[in-house]
Protein backbone atom coordinates (compact mmCIF):
# COMPACT_ATOMS: atom_id res chain seq x y z
CA UNK A 1 0.00 0.00 0.00
CA UNK A 2 2.93 2.62 0.61
CA UNK A 3 4.23 2.66 -3.21
CA UNK A 4 0.24 3.21 -4.10
CA UNK A 5 0.53 5.79 -1.55
CA UNK A 6 3.25 7.56 -2.25
CA UNK A 7 2.07 7.60 -6.52
CA UNK A 8 -1.10 9.29 -5.55
CA UNK A 9 0.78 11.93 -3.14
CA UNK A 10 3.22 12.92 -5.69
CA UNK A 11 0.72 13.04 -8.29
CA UNK A 12 -1.27 16.45 -8.81
CA UNK A 13 -4.84 17.16 -7.82
CA UNK A 14 -6.58 20.69 -6.57
CA UNK A 15 -10.43 20.89 -6.67
CA UNK A 16 -11.43 20.74 -9.61
CA UNK A 17 -8.59 19.02 -11.64
CA UNK A 18 -8.60 15.44 -10.22
CA UNK A 19 -8.11 13.53 -13.49
CA UNK A 20 -4.74 12.34 -12.39
CA UNK A 21 -5.40 10.48 -9.14
CA UNK A 22 -8.74 9.37 -11.13
CA UNK A 23 -6.29 7.87 -13.34
CA UNK A 24 -3.97 6.31 -10.85
CA UNK A 25 -7.60 4.65 -8.91
CA UNK A 26 -9.11 3.23 -12.11
CA UNK A 27 -5.79 1.72 -13.20
CA UNK A 28 -5.26 -0.53 -9.44
CA UNK A 29 -9.16 -0.87 -9.40
CA UNK A 30 -9.60 -1.80 -13.19
CA UNK A 31 -10.60 -5.73 -13.56
CA UNK A 32 -10.79 -6.17 -9.49
CA UNK A 33 -14.01 -4.52 -9.65
CA UNK A 34 -17.39 -5.31 -11.18
CA UNK A 35 -17.74 -2.08 -13.05
CA UNK A 36 -15.94 1.71 -12.53
CA UNK A 37 -17.77 4.68 -13.40
CA UNK A 38 -17.22 8.09 -14.00
CA UNK A 39 -20.42 10.37 -13.47
CA UNK A 40 -21.06 14.14 -15.00
CA UNK A 41 -19.05 15.91 -11.69
CA UNK A 42 -16.06 13.17 -12.61
CA UNK A 43 -16.55 11.24 -9.29
CA UNK A 44 -14.70 7.69 -9.64
CA UNK A 45 -17.51 4.93 -8.52
CA UNK A 46 -15.95 1.48 -8.46
CA UNK A 47 -18.88 -1.05 -7.60
CA UNK A 48 -17.97 -4.28 -6.38
CA UNK A 49 -21.14 -6.62 -6.48
CA UNK A 50 -23.02 -8.40 -4.13
CA UNK A 51 -26.12 -10.25 -3.11
CA UNK A 52 -28.62 -8.61 -5.29
CA UNK A 53 -31.09 -8.35 -2.14
CA UNK A 54 -28.38 -7.18 -0.03
CA UNK A 55 -26.99 -3.58 1.41
CA UNK A 56 -25.41 -0.96 -0.45
CA UNK A 57 -22.83 0.63 1.09
CA UNK A 58 -20.72 3.40 -0.18
CA UNK A 59 -16.97 4.25 0.59
CA UNK A 60 -16.22 7.97 -0.02
CA UNK A 61 -12.27 9.25 -0.35
CA UNK A 62 -11.89 12.41 -1.95
CA UNK A 63 -9.65 12.68 -4.93
CA UNK A 64 -8.55 16.13 -4.31
CA UNK A 65 -5.81 18.71 -2.61
CA UNK A 66 -5.37 22.19 -1.48
CA UNK A 67 -3.88 24.24 -3.98
CA UNK A 68 -3.59 27.30 -6.16
CA UNK A 69 -4.51 29.10 -9.25
CA UNK A 70 -3.11 31.43 -11.87
CA UNK A 71 -5.61 34.70 -11.17
CA UNK A 72 -3.77 37.22 -12.94
CA UNK A 73 -0.60 37.85 -14.60
CA UNK A 74 1.27 41.48 -13.66
CA UNK A 75 3.29 43.91 -16.61
CA UNK A 76 6.48 41.87 -15.45
CA UNK A 77 5.30 38.74 -16.17
CA UNK A 78 4.99 37.93 -12.14
CA UNK A 79 1.90 35.79 -11.49
CA UNK A 80 -0.71 36.64 -9.05
CA UNK A 81 -2.74 33.64 -7.74
CA UNK A 82 -6.35 32.77 -5.46
CA UNK A 83 -6.29 29.72 -2.63
CA UNK A 84 -8.21 26.84 -3.55
CA UNK A 85 -8.72 25.17 -0.23
CA UNK A 86 -8.11 26.01 3.02
CA UNK A 87 -4.37 27.00 2.94
CA UNK A 88 -2.75 29.14 5.55
CA UNK A 89 -0.89 31.89 4.16
CA UNK A 90 2.07 31.84 6.40
CA UNK A 91 2.86 27.92 4.44
CA UNK A 92 2.89 29.83 1.26
CA UNK A 93 6.04 31.23 0.87
CA UNK A 94 8.67 30.69 -0.67
CA UNK A 95 7.97 27.21 -1.98
CA UNK A 96 8.83 25.37 -5.06
CA UNK A 97 5.64 24.99 -7.08
CA UNK A 98 4.40 23.93 -10.65
CA UNK A 99 2.31 24.91 -12.60
CA UNK A 100 0.10 22.41 -15.05
CA UNK A 101 -1.03 24.29 -18.58
CA UNK A 102 -2.04 22.39 -22.11
CA UNK A 103 1.93 22.17 -22.78
CA UNK A 104 3.57 20.83 -19.90
CA UNK A 105 4.57 22.07 -16.19
CA UNK A 106 6.20 25.21 -16.03
CA UNK A 107 8.36 25.54 -12.62
CA UNK A 108 8.24 28.56 -10.60
CA UNK A 109 9.27 29.77 -6.78
CA UNK A 110 6.59 32.10 -4.39
CA UNK A 111 8.44 35.43 -3.74
CA UNK A 112 7.47 38.24 -1.60
CA UNK A 113 8.85 41.64 -0.71
CA UNK A 114 12.49 40.62 0.97
CA UNK A 115 12.38 41.26 4.58
CA UNK A 116 15.25 43.57 4.28
CA UNK A 117 12.92 45.54 2.30
CA UNK A 118 10.11 45.90 5.17
CA UNK A 119 9.12 48.32 7.78
CA UNK A 120 9.54 47.11 11.23
CA UNK A 121 5.52 46.82 11.34
CA UNK A 122 5.63 44.17 7.93
CA UNK A 123 8.24 41.64 9.72
CA UNK A 124 5.98 41.53 12.61
CA UNK A 125 3.18 40.12 10.79
CA UNK A 126 2.49 36.64 8.10
CA UNK A 127 2.45 37.57 4.90
CA UNK A 128 -0.82 37.39 3.30
CA UNK A 129 -1.23 35.54 -0.24
CA UNK A 130 -2.39 38.53 -2.24
CA UNK A 131 0.86 40.42 -0.98
CA UNK A 132 2.85 37.34 -3.13
CA UNK A 133 3.50 36.35 -6.32
CA UNK A 134 5.33 33.21 -8.60
CA UNK A 135 8.10 34.10 -10.43
CA UNK A 136 8.65 31.53 -13.56
CA UNK A 137 11.18 33.61 -15.20
CA UNK A 138 9.02 35.40 -17.65
CA UNK A 139 10.51 38.73 -18.73
CA UNK A 140 6.88 40.17 -19.47
CA UNK A 141 3.35 39.49 -19.57
CA UNK A 142 3.26 38.47 -23.26
CA UNK A 143 5.80 36.13 -22.36
CA UNK A 144 4.41 34.97 -19.46
CA UNK A 145 0.98 33.95 -21.27
CA UNK A 146 2.80 32.23 -23.73
CA UNK A 147 3.58 29.56 -20.75
CA UNK A 148 0.70 30.01 -18.61
CA UNK A 149 -2.92 31.44 -18.92
CA UNK A 150 -5.60 32.10 -16.23
CA UNK A 151 -7.27 29.95 -14.78
CA UNK A 152 -4.17 27.19 -14.72
CA UNK A 153 -3.77 24.95 -11.98
CA UNK A 154 -0.63 25.53 -9.59
CA UNK A 155 1.07 22.32 -7.46
CA UNK A 156 3.19 22.86 -4.58
CA UNK A 157 6.45 20.26 -5.37
CA UNK A 158 6.64 17.57 -2.39
CA UNK A 159 8.36 14.37 -2.50
CA UNK A 160 6.63 11.02 -0.53
CA UNK A 161 9.31 10.10 1.57
CA UNK A 162 9.98 7.36 4.22
CA UNK A 163 10.58 8.44 8.21
CA UNK A 164 11.27 6.90 10.73
CA UNK A 165 9.09 4.03 13.14
CA UNK A 166 7.06 3.38 10.14
CA UNK A 167 6.30 7.10 9.26
CA UNK A 168 5.62 8.57 6.04
CA UNK A 169 5.70 12.06 4.87
CA UNK A 170 4.42 13.72 1.36
CA UNK A 171 2.24 15.90 0.17
CA UNK A 172 -1.68 16.23 0.15
CA UNK A 173 -2.14 12.84 2.52
CA UNK A 174 -5.08 14.86 3.08
CA UNK A 175 -6.68 12.84 1.25
CA UNK A 176 -4.69 10.67 -0.38
CA UNK A 177 -4.17 8.30 2.08
CA UNK A 178 -8.16 7.71 2.20
CA UNK A 179 -8.04 6.61 -1.38
CA UNK A 180 -4.93 4.42 -0.81
CA UNK A 181 -7.14 3.01 1.86
CA UNK A 182 -10.39 2.89 -0.52
CA UNK A 183 -8.09 0.78 -3.10
CA UNK A 184 -7.03 -1.48 -0.71
CA UNK A 185 -10.67 -1.86 0.91
CA UNK A 186 -11.75 -3.09 -2.44
CA UNK A 187 -9.22 -4.97 -3.38
CA UNK A 188 -9.81 -6.77 -0.37
CA UNK A 189 -13.27 -6.71 0.74
CA UNK A 190 -15.57 -10.54 0.42
CA UNK A 191 -19.01 -9.07 1.55
CA UNK A 192 -22.43 -9.78 0.69
CA UNK A 193 -23.12 -6.23 0.31
CA UNK A 194 -22.75 -4.45 -3.14
CA UNK A 195 -19.95 -1.83 -2.03
CA UNK A 196 -19.64 1.55 -4.25
CA UNK A 197 -15.99 2.77 -3.81
CA UNK A 198 -15.98 6.48 -4.65
CA UNK A 199 -13.26 8.76 -5.36
CA UNK A 200 -15.02 12.29 -5.10
CA UNK A 201 -14.20 15.30 -6.48
CA UNK A 202 -13.73 19.03 -4.63
CA UNK A 203 -14.20 17.75 -1.30
CA UNK A 204 -12.10 20.64 -0.12
CA UNK A 205 -14.21 23.63 -2.10
CA UNK A 206 -17.49 22.06 -0.33
CA UNK A 207 -18.17 18.63 -0.23
CA UNK A 208 -19.29 19.03 -3.70
CA UNK A 209 -18.55 15.34 -5.17
CA UNK A 210 -19.85 13.85 -1.98
CA UNK A 211 -23.33 15.40 -2.66
CA UNK A 212 -23.95 13.93 -6.12
CA UNK A 213 -22.66 10.72 -5.77
CA UNK A 214 -24.79 9.98 -2.54
CA UNK A 215 -27.71 11.03 -4.10
CA UNK A 216 -26.76 8.77 -7.27
CA UNK A 217 -26.38 5.60 -5.14
CA UNK A 218 -28.41 6.27 -2.11
CA UNK A 219 -26.90 3.69 -0.17
CA UNK A 220 -27.95 2.03 3.26
CA UNK A 221 -25.07 3.02 5.16
CA UNK A 222 -21.83 5.25 3.93
CA UNK A 223 -18.11 5.57 5.33
CA UNK A 224 -16.30 8.84 4.48
CA UNK A 225 -12.60 7.98 4.49
CA UNK A 226 -10.43 10.97 5.55
CA UNK A 227 -7.54 11.70 7.34
CA UNK A 228 -7.73 13.76 11.14
CA UNK A 229 -5.45 15.80 12.82
CA UNK A 230 -2.67 14.00 15.04
CA UNK A 231 -1.92 16.37 18.33
CA UNK A 232 1.04 14.09 19.23
CA UNK A 233 3.65 16.76 18.39
CA UNK A 234 4.60 20.35 19.61
CA UNK A 235 2.75 23.25 19.80
CA UNK A 236 -0.68 21.66 20.45
CA UNK A 237 -2.44 20.54 23.38
CA UNK A 238 -3.79 17.13 23.51
CA UNK A 239 -7.22 18.11 24.36
CA UNK A 240 -7.36 19.97 21.35
CA UNK A 241 -6.80 16.82 18.99
CA UNK A 242 -6.41 13.76 20.93
CA UNK A 243 -5.50 11.42 17.79
CA UNK A 244 -2.10 10.36 17.80
CA UNK A 245 -0.08 8.32 15.19
CA UNK A 246 0.21 4.66 15.58
CA UNK A 247 -2.56 3.78 17.86
CA UNK A 248 -5.15 3.30 14.78
CA UNK A 249 -7.56 4.69 12.94
CA UNK A 250 -9.81 7.13 14.49
CA UNK A 251 -13.46 6.67 14.77
CA UNK A 252 -14.91 9.94 14.53
CA UNK A 253 -18.16 10.88 16.66
CA UNK A 254 -18.49 14.34 15.82
CA UNK A 255 -17.16 17.07 13.76
CA UNK A 256 -16.86 20.52 13.50
CA UNK A 257 -18.50 20.58 16.66
CA UNK A 258 -21.37 18.74 15.46
CA UNK A 259 -22.31 21.41 12.37
CA UNK A 260 -20.85 18.55 10.74
CA UNK A 261 -21.57 15.04 11.14
CA UNK A 262 -23.01 13.64 14.79
CA UNK A 263 -22.30 9.95 14.18
CA UNK A 264 -25.19 8.02 14.75
CA UNK A 265 -25.62 5.17 17.22
CA UNK A 266 -25.97 2.67 15.50
CA UNK A 267 -22.55 2.90 13.31
CA UNK A 268 -20.50 3.92 16.45
CA UNK A 269 -21.36 1.01 18.13
CA UNK A 270 -20.60 -1.62 14.70
CA UNK A 271 -17.25 -0.27 14.65
CA UNK A 272 -16.40 -0.13 18.23
CA UNK A 273 -17.85 -3.60 18.37
CA UNK A 274 -15.85 -4.97 15.25
CA UNK A 275 -12.70 -3.41 16.23
CA UNK A 276 -12.79 -4.87 19.80
CA UNK A 277 -13.95 -8.04 18.22
CA UNK A 278 -10.98 -8.04 15.99
CA UNK A 279 -8.16 -6.82 18.19
CA UNK A 280 -7.91 -3.74 15.65
CA UNK A 281 -6.68 -0.80 17.70
CA UNK A 282 -8.73 2.40 17.35
CA UNK A 283 -9.43 5.72 18.60
CA UNK A 284 -12.11 7.77 19.09
CA UNK A 285 -12.82 11.79 18.70
CA UNK A 286 -15.20 14.61 19.07
CA UNK A 287 -13.68 17.71 16.80
CA UNK A 288 -14.45 20.91 16.96
CA UNK A 289 -12.85 21.97 13.63
CA UNK A 290 -13.50 20.57 10.50
CA UNK A 291 -15.58 18.29 8.53
CA UNK A 292 -15.84 15.97 5.69
CA UNK A 293 -17.33 13.97 3.08
CA UNK A 294 -19.38 12.54 5.57
CA UNK A 295 -21.36 15.62 6.51
CA UNK A 296 -22.68 15.96 2.64
CA UNK A 297 -23.16 12.44 2.19
CA UNK A 298 -25.65 11.52 6.15
CA UNK A 299 -27.96 14.21 4.83
CA UNK A 300 -28.51 13.11 1.34
CA UNK A 301 -32.55 12.26 0.16
CA UNK A 302 -33.95 11.29 3.48
CA UNK A 303 -30.68 10.73 5.36
CA UNK A 304 -27.97 8.00 5.11
CA UNK A 305 -26.51 6.65 8.23
CA UNK A 306 -22.68 7.97 8.02
CA UNK A 307 -19.73 6.99 9.64
CA UNK A 308 -15.92 8.12 9.66
CA UNK A 309 -12.89 6.57 9.70
CA UNK A 310 -9.72 8.38 9.73
CA UNK A 311 -6.33 7.35 9.59
CA UNK A 312 -4.36 10.30 11.72
CA UNK A 313 -1.88 12.92 10.26
CA UNK A 314 0.31 15.94 11.13
CA UNK A 315 0.72 18.68 9.77
CA UNK A 316 -2.78 18.56 7.77
CA UNK A 317 -3.40 21.89 4.80
CA UNK A 318 0.49 22.50 4.64
CA UNK A 319 2.71 21.48 2.05
CA UNK A 320 3.63 18.79 3.71
CA UNK A 321 2.08 15.85 6.36
CA UNK A 322 2.91 12.59 7.97
CA UNK A 323 1.17 9.11 8.32
CA UNK A 324 1.96 6.20 10.07
CA UNK A 325 1.96 3.23 7.34
CA UNK A 326 0.40 0.88 10.55
CA UNK A 327 -2.33 3.05 11.31
CA UNK A 328 -3.31 2.99 7.34
CA UNK A 329 -2.94 -0.93 7.24
CA UNK A 330 -5.08 -0.89 10.87
CA UNK A 331 -7.64 1.34 8.75
CA UNK A 332 -8.66 -1.10 5.98
CA UNK A 333 -8.39 -4.09 8.23
CA UNK A 334 -11.59 -2.27 10.02
CA UNK A 335 -13.39 -1.33 7.27
CA UNK A 336 -12.96 -4.94 5.43
CA UNK A 337 -14.03 -6.55 8.77
CA UNK A 338 -17.00 -4.04 8.74
CA UNK A 339 -17.70 -5.18 5.28
CA UNK A 340 -17.39 -8.61 5.48
CA UNK A 341 -19.81 -8.44 8.68
CA UNK A 342 -22.50 -7.51 7.02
Amino acid sequence: MKKLLEKLSNAPGISGFEEEIRKIIFNELDGLVDEIKIDDMRNLIAVKNGDPNGKKIMLAAHMDEIGLMVRYIDSKGFVKFSKIGGINDQMLLNQDVYIQTSDGDVNGVIGSKPPHKMKKSEKDKVVKYDKMFIDIGASNKEEALKMVQIGDPIIIKQNFQDLGNSLVKGKALDNRAGCAVLVEVLKRAKSSATIYGVGTVQEEVGLKGAKTSAFRINPDMAFALDVTIAGDHPGIKNEEAPSKLGEGPTIVLADQSGDGIITPPKIKELLITVAEKENIPFQLEVSEGGTTDGTAIHLTRQGIPTGVISPPSRYIHTPVSVVNMEDMENTVKLIVAVLNGI
